[in-house]
């Protein structure tokens, strides 16, 4: 069947002619077992329904597709429970190695380590367990919080609230620590009655922006952890006959696709989505070839842009697209 030089051409030829009346398909997995290699690669992403995890898969499948591998995407669904599940699959389908991006509840860290004490090859992105010696690809989250703050103020916002996420993940600490720093820089206060953390949904940012507004009705701009809790903002602020910008002005995070179809058009950090999913399964390639105790862990800082639109726009930029 793989048309070995040392069988003749009339015994391959019955072969042939055998396997097609017996719909004969070769199993390719088992093959690549024998040798010791699945030529699979893992995947666990927190979902897939939006436009920066579909741009990560996006790149890895690029990547590894070119290198001669496949790809397994699993979904946790922002389950804890199902993530462990989505890597005990993988572990039994046996993948020459995982790419992860942990769920939004995830803080036991045990089936990761699980993948490690077998000697999986790991590569974290995005939202990772932070760790010195595992090789991560992230954004940096504090910097793309503090550019966005940064560009608040240079509106002339002063009194700019944080809709923000749970503090034990990555991006979201990171981002609020940005938050937090652009305000200090410039002498203004970190005030709490101005922070809001949630789950980051559009109801979650409807229900922090209606608290914000309670707690400082005098607040003047809104910096969002992620564009989802954005739309929810933008939502309760139209409701409320509140303007945006130009009583309000709003910056999100992730630059989602529907970013440049509100009204009005939404401000955002920009992710670089595609290049992190590439840059992860170039080390996580590297890790495959060469064993992962012969590759020292890495971690790669992407840098952010803040992509400047009308709902942040009180004074002309050269940024706006």
């Amino acid at each position: 069947m793989s048309n070995h030089p040392g069988i003749s051409d009339a015994t391959k030829q019955r072969v042939w002619e055998l396997a097609k009346q017996l719909n004969y398909q070769p199993n390719h997995l088992a093959a690549a077992l024998r040798k010791g290699r699945s030529n699979t690669l893992g995947v666990v992403v927190p979902h897939i329904d939006g436009h920066f995890f579909a741009l990560v898969v996006k790149g890895i499948e690029t990547i590894a597709n070119r290198a001669g591998f496949n790809v397994m995407i699993c979904q946790s669904n922002e389950d804890a429970a199902q993530e462990k599940k989505n890597i005990e699959t993988l572990l039994n389908a046996q993948v020459d190695g995982i790419l992860v991006s942990v769920s939004l509840y995830t803080q036991d860290f045990q089936h990761i380590e699980e993948v490690r004490r077998r000697g999986i090859p790991l590569v974290f992105f995005d939202r990772i367990m932070e760790s010195a010696d595992v090789s991560a690809v992230v954004l940096d989250d504090y910097q793309g919080g503090y550019s966005a703050v940064q560009h608040l103020i240079e509106q002339g916002c002063r009194r700019i609230a944080h809709l923000g996420g749970p503090q034990h993940l990555n991006i979201c600490k990171n981002r609020f620590q940005g938050y937090a720093a652009a305000l200090r820089e410039h002498d203004l206060p970190v005030e709490m009655c101005r922070v809001h953390f949630s789950d980051l949904s559009i109801l979650d940012g409807s229900r922090g922006m209606e608290q914000l507004l309670l707690q400082d009705p005098s607040l003047d701009a809104v910096f969002s952890c992620n564009d989802l809790a954005s739309v929810g903002a933008m939502q309760v602020l139209k409701r409320q006959g509140r303007r945006v910008p130009h009583d309000v002005a709003l910056v999100g995070f992730s630059n989602e696709l529907f970013a440049s179809l509100t009204e009005p058009m939404l401000s955002s950090v920009d992710q670089r989505g595609e290049e992190m999913g590439r840059t992860a399964v170039h080390l996580l390639l590297e890790m495959v070839a060469q064993g992962p105790d012969n590759v020292a862990p890495r971690q790669v800082l992407l840098q952010p842009e803040l992509l400047v639109r009308e709902s942040s726009q009180l004074i002309p930029s050269e940024q706006t697209l």
